[in-house]
Parts: C-alpha cells; structure tokens; sequence
C-alpha cells in the first residue's frame, strides 16, 4: 500500500511526474483526470485548517471523488477509540484518508493499519504536500516549461526562523533527498532536531543543509527566501519568548536587498505580518505566496493520482 508521509514515500522519478502533473492540472483545471471516480476520501483533522480542508475539499470533488471531512473530536477517536480500530473500520468506507495532525505518529499508526492510502496533510514532523507544492511553485519560475527539478541545481534557498520546525524539516529532507544547498537562519538553540537527523540516516541521505545565526550573512546571493510563523499551533506558552528571541529573522526589505534581484519570496499561510515578515515583503514584487496557496490545489490533485496510478 502506498502512502505519503513524507517526500521521500515518492522516488524522485514520481516526484518529478507529480510536478509535471501538477502543471496539466494547473493549466486546465476543469479538464482533470476523474481518476477518482466515485470514490470516498476521508479528510481528518486534529487541527483547524483552511488551506488544507478547503484544497483537498476541491481537488477529490474535482477528480471525480466524495470528500467526507471529519473531526478527531466529533468522533470515536475524541472519546479514546484507538488509531488501530479507527483504521481498520475507515479502510472498510473509505479508498483512502488525509490526515492533518499534531504528533506524527498519528500518521504512521493509520498507514500501518490501514488498507488504503494514508496523506500526511501535517504534522509537527513535516508537511510533505506543502514542501511539494513549494517546490513546483519555484519551479514555474526556475523551468516555466520543463518543470524540471534539475532546475534547483547551484541555487540557494534560505529558510529564516525556527528551524527545528515542521516547514523546516521538510526543506531539510527535500534538499537532502534532492541534491541542492539550503542555508538556515535562525537563532541558537532553535537548530534542527535530532529527529530530522536520524530521519536522514534511515534513508541513507547526506545532510545539505548549513545553519547560519546571521540572518544578513544568510540572506547574501539567495534564490529563495522562505519563512513561517514563529508561533505554531501548540507553542501559544511561548509566545513572548519565540518572538523576543526570532525578531532578527524577520524578512524585511534589508535581508530581500541582499538577496539576488529575482529571488522569489515564500511563505506557506497563515502570516503574522511584522512578525515573521513585513508587508512590504509578503505584498512586494519577490513574493509568490498566493501562487504558492493556489498551487495546494493542483499539487495534491496531482499527488492523489500518483498515488492512483
């Protein structure tokens, strides 16, 4: 049974179908495979949502599926029924599941249980159809045509912030996985953890990430410029202090002047403006963040027929 907990569930090769497809479905929306057809996908969230409730929503309805949303709390699962049983009983209604949860090893226990596939729509682990949709974002300007992961070869992505996050994570296993540089900002004492590092080992991928605590050293000949929020959902106790200590990586027109004239801003929503950036940035002529909130919509469209196919 295929899943997709994490980029590294698709070969490079599929990855790289997955964005092409992304693309069709981009450029003729309405004209989608059906390769859903009549089938049942369940939509679980743990955590409140837009982007991901309402782009999966669409999309399954848009290939020819029935999206049923469901609560953890308006279910069996908010008066203790175990991940197991909950699996098992979904696997005999549904033809697969999007999960969307705080501790990763929700995620796991449903694909290991269940018999039909599992999408990982976050975790404090990871974000795998965000990294993926970051990815094919950057691409529509690096390889307009092509699409062509190649395209990420010798250039820079910096992610600025919190980088033992789950955005984080997922740009350290995707530079990892895929051959190209990142370089992350951030303070001391918020480095990667060491579960994304042991991540790397289990997959035999070698690190191609570099932490750097001087955000303006950082920002110097960069490609990309990528940041998220400082205060996730479940951080709210630490508010006061993540924003007193992160407040020197907030991308800001003097670390976008030291990057290349073109490079390209992201930031996966919702934003906190004049936090983790200004207005000046997320509404300027570098940012793609609403090109990058649309192409949820035709990324995981696209990773839902992968997994089809």
């Amino acid at each position: 049974m295929k899943h997709f907990l994490q980029i590294t569930d698709f070969t490079v090769e599929e990855l790289q179908t997955t964005l092409k497809r992304t693309k069709a479905y981009k450029d003729n929306r309405l004209d989608a495979s059906t390769c859903l057809n009549k089938e049942s996908w369940g939509l679980l969230f743990y955590k409140s949502s837009t982007r991901t409730r309402v782009s999966f929503e669409v999309g399954i309805h848009e290939l020819g599926g029935n999206p049923i949303v469901l609560n953890s709390q308006n279910t069996q699962i908010g008066r203790g029924e175990s991940i197991k049983d909950t699996a098992k009983v979904l696997s005999r209604y549904l033809h697969g599941l999007v999960i969307r949860a705080y501790d990763h090893s929700v995620v796991t226990d449903f694909a290991k249980y269940s018999s039909m596939p599992i999408v990982n729509g976050l975790t404090d682990f990871n974000h795998p159809c965000q990294i993926l949709t970051d990815l094919f974002s950057i691409l529509e300007h690096l390889s307009p045509e092509a699409i062509d992961l190649e395209a990420f070869k010798g250039k820079k992505v910096v992610f600025y912030g919190d980088t033992g996050s789950n955005m984080a994570n997922s740009w350290i296993l995707a530079a990892a996985y895929l051959d190209f540089d990142l370089v992350l900002a951030g303070p001391k004492g918020y480095e990667p953890k060491d579960t994304i590092l042991n991540a790397l080992g289990a997959k035999g991928l070698n690190s191609r990430h570099t932490f750097e605590s001087d955000a303006q050293k950082a920002s110097e000949d960069a490609d990309v410029l990528y940041t998220d929020v400082w205060v996730s959902m479940g951080d709210e106790a630490e508010a006061n202090q993540r924003k007193a200590t992160l407040k020197d990586f907030q991308v800001n027109q003097t670390l976008l002047s030291k990057a290349k004239s073109n490079a390209l801003f992201l930031h996966c929503l919702p934003a906190h403006i004049n936090e983790e950036v200004t207005e000046a940035v997320i509404e300027g002529p570098n940012s793609i963040v609403y090109d990058q909130a649309e192409n949820r919509l035709h990324t995981q469209k696209a990773i839902l027929a992968q997994l089809k196919s």
